[in-house]
């Protein structure tokens, strides 16, 4: 119970503070998720035994001239390319290597089109058209924590049959549908009470937060399990590191922004 507690205590306090920043102002929330890339960098590069202060310098520099500055479009358009890629390449490795080949020999390009890619891409979104709108990231987590909180639930109580077991013993088939019912309602609710997007993009988005983002989170568990470790870091309680609860968003925030783009070009 005591543990129980103590998780709703830090996961409360954790969303308090992201939505809080979002609304509050842009460069507030640029602030906070560049504090937090840099944590999720320092846990990152602990799981792939990589000792680097020059991922921290990238890091600052893409986020300052592809996020808040925004130089050249083209070069944000080529970098969202080029990570959408590299994910789609770590998913391939996920489901048919055994072993993750970058976690070995690609730790630079691992880092900078998977978790620095992540964290640029998670503060564009809101920012695509040149105004700041909160609403869209705000309806982007929500999806994302009701994903992970359907799937929880209904493979807690329901699960019978494991989605990738070797990877991650306690992700059930029953929770995956679970989590993507749980989000297509919550795009329903966002799109009636935030509106800012059409149903059919936030369903759309339901959808590529559901699927994608579980792959997100079953590619840390790998990296996890390679490292030989169970959280990413412990500067949460009960809930581990800042990576643990960012896994999913990192990993889906490259497809969410391609896929808004590519909307606005075709609309």
């Amino acid at each position: 119970m005591r543990e129980l507690i103590v998780r709703g205590i830090s996961g409360l306090l954790y969303v308090t503070i992201i939505v809080f920043a979002m609304f509050a102002s842009r460069e507030l929330f640029l602030a906070l998720f560049f504090f937090l890339g840099l944590l999720t960098i320092n846990e990152f590069q602990k799981l792939v035994h990589l000792n680097s202060y020059a991922s921290f310098l990238i890091f600052s520099v893409l986020l300052f001239f592809l996020s808040y500055k925004v130089i050249d479009l083209n070069a944000v358009y080529f970098y969202a390319v080029t990570a959408v890629f590299v994910n789609l390449f770590l998913i391939r490795d996920l489901l048919v290597v055994h072993r993750i080949p970058m976690f070995y020999q690609k730790k630079y390009v691992t880092l900078i089109f998977y978790i620095i890619s992540g964290f640029v891409f998670l503060t564009l979104i809101p920012f695509r058209d040149g105004n700041f709108s909160p609403k869209i990231i705000v309806g982007v987590f929500i999806l994302i924590w009701a994903n992970d909180t359907f799937a929880y639930l209904l493979g807690k109580n329901f699960g019978k049959r494991k989605l990738l077991e070797r990877i991650s013993p306690k992700k059930t088939i029953e929770g995956f549908f679970g989590g993507l019912a749980g989000t297509l309602l919550a795009s329903f609710l966002i799109f009636k009470y935030l509106g800012s997007l059409s149903m059919g993009i936030w369903c759309s988005l339901g959808f590529i937060i559901a699927i994608l983002g579980t792959f997100g989170d079953l590619i840390q568990s790998k990296f996890k399990r390679q490292a030989g470790v169970k959280d990413s870091g412990v500067l949460m309680p009960g809930h581990g590191g800042i990576y643990d609860r960012l896994d999913s968003i990192i990993f889906v925030s490259p497809f969410i922004y391609t896929y808004l783009e590519i909307v606005h070009y075709v609309s």
